[in-house]
């Protein structure tokens, strides 16, 4: 008796001390509190019938020490049970708070998008002009800047006389087109005015939208940080295409033995560059004002599981390292024009019988030996020497389209979106056709029709990549509100 009546006592202070402890989880959901109070009521009976089992048929020896810590034993787990819940649910509460605040608040409205994706379009454009402006040797036929007054081009036939006049004092008429007629000239000059106009209805085209959508607070913050940074891109890239043609206009040419007027390789692969960089801005800030708008919608919810998979990640990197590649292919191409490479070693996949150049060839002492300093020659050599600027070329060429056909087959056991699948198909479709065109382009010694596709190839591929890079991206799970 005196064992049972120890063990009613204990049995009541743990009772006390637990319904103690669940005041102090209120926090918790009422399913759970139901679930601990179930269970609570469950053990406590089982421990009272077991109590009441133990002091009937327990020995005269059955101490009360040993109650005490079978009670204790049931106490501690009942708490541990009640604090795993708490932190289960205040882990759940942090959480969905991150995913809260993860979600951006506000969306853009389409029209925006459309800006955006209008400029993009645009700069591929001038970008497919640019190319057959280099193809054809007309970028240095006008040989003075005005933003205004070189709006207009000459109408009669005295204006005309006057602007062939200013070509015939420079490097490029002296050396390459000395005889060339009036009528020649009116050819050249109108490729490079059209790409000089066509920039500056680009320059037309970002400012007065922006300057209304901005007036009437149609930007976020993100989109609107976003806009002045392709604004500034755009100016950097009108001063940056006169400071290239100013480097083939140098009068120091006529002094330089063998030397041939024609735009600096270096500037001319900033100024594609450039204009690669204007185009990604637009386009991928068009993708998301336009993504985000349907996924406020609910667009995206049914998917939203496949995008965010885990199992995507090492693919998503893959595709990031591809636009990249894709890039700095692009810009070695720009080298190849700049040097006139394509016109050397017109085969393919050999150069001169073999699979690289001879080595005299392709590190040239004439570069090597250039400079104070032993790596100045070898940098020298790397980007002006001809046949190591065609090698290179060809090398990010094999190696970008490598990639891609790698990219394509693992993707084939992946659970890839329908966006995402779409554009691994683009990626690698667009990959064959411009290997094609690379291969008839140096064949053919780079006539302007292959050499002008094979340029607006690359930024095709550029885009297929970046649309890809933008499909496999994670979708909020929250929706958003659109901007009012």
């Amino acid at each position: 008796m005196v064992c049972t009546n120890a063990f009613s006592s204990l049995l009541s202070r743990a009772v006390v001390r637990a319904t103690a402890h669940s005041t102090t989880t209120r926090s918790l959901s009422t399913r759970t509190l139901n679930t601990l109070r179930t269970s609570n009521f469950a053990r406590s009976t089982n421990a009272t019938a077991l109590g009441a089992s133990w002091s009937k048929a327990a020995p005269s020896s059955f101490s009360t020490r040993s109650a005490v810590l079978m009670i204790k034993a049931r106490f501690q787990s009942t708490v541990a049970t009640s604090g795993s819940a708490t932190a289960t649910s205040t882990a759940a509460a942090t959480t969905t708070a991150k995913a809260v605040s993860a979600a951006p608040e506000v969306v853009v409205k389409p029209i925006v998008g459309y800006w955006m994706m209008t400029l993009s379009a645009m700069t591929f454009g001038i970008v497919v002009v640019g190319g057959m402006t280099r193809l054809t040797e007309s970028g240095l036929s006008i040989v003075e800047w005005n933003l205004i007054k070189g709006m207009k081009p000459p109408r009669s036939q005295a204006e005309w006389e006057e602007e062939f006049e200013k070509y015939k004092q420079f490097p490029e008429y002296k050396i390459l087109n000395h005889g060339m007629t009036l009528e020649e000239f009116k050819r050249i000059f109108y490729y490079e005015w059209s790409h000089r106009m066509l920039g500056r209805a680009i320059g037309a085209a970002f400012i007065l939208p922006g300057l209304y959508f901005a007036s009437r607070g149609m930007l976020s913050k993100a989109i609107a940080r976003r806009s002045w940074i392709i604004g500034g891109l755009i100016g950097f890239q009108g001063a940056l295409g006169w400071y290239m043609v100013k480097s083939g206009l140098d009068e120091q040419l006529m002094n330089t033995p063998g030397a041939t007027p024609r735009v600096s390789q270096y500037r001319l692969a900033a100024h594609l560059g450039s204009a690669f960089l204007i185009y990604t801005g637009a386009f991928m800030t068009g993708l998301k004002v336009l993504t985000d708008y349907k996924i406020s919608k609910g667009a995206y919810e049914s998917i939203a599981s496949v995008i965010n998979n885990p199992i995507l990640k090492r693919f998503k990197g893959a595709a990031h390292g591809i636009v990249a590649l894709v890039f700095f292919t692009a810009i070695s191409g720009a080298f190849v024009a700049g040097l006139d490479a394509g016109l050397i070693y017109n085969e393919f996949p050999l150069m001169g019988g073999r699979l690289m150049p001879p080595v005299g060839e392709l590190f040239d002492s004439k570069f090597l030996h250039d400079g104070d300093h032993p790596t100045a020659g070898l940098w020298r050599n790397m980007f002006d020497n001809q046949v190591t600027v065609q090698f290179n070329h060809r090398v990010l060429a094999t190696s970008t389209f490598t990639a891609v056909s790698a990219l394509f087959l693992y993707s084939r056991n992946l659970p890839l979106p329908p966006q995402a699948r779409l554009g691994v198909n683009l990626l690698m479709g667009v990959a064959c056709c411009q290997v094609g065109l690379g291969i008839a382009t140096l064949l053919y010694m780079v006539p302007v029709s292959l050499g002008t596709a094979h340029q607006a190839g690359s930024l095709t591929l550029l885009t297929s990549a970046l649309y890809l890079m933008h499909s496999l991206k994670k979708v909020p799970v929250l929706k958003k509100i659109p901007l009012k």
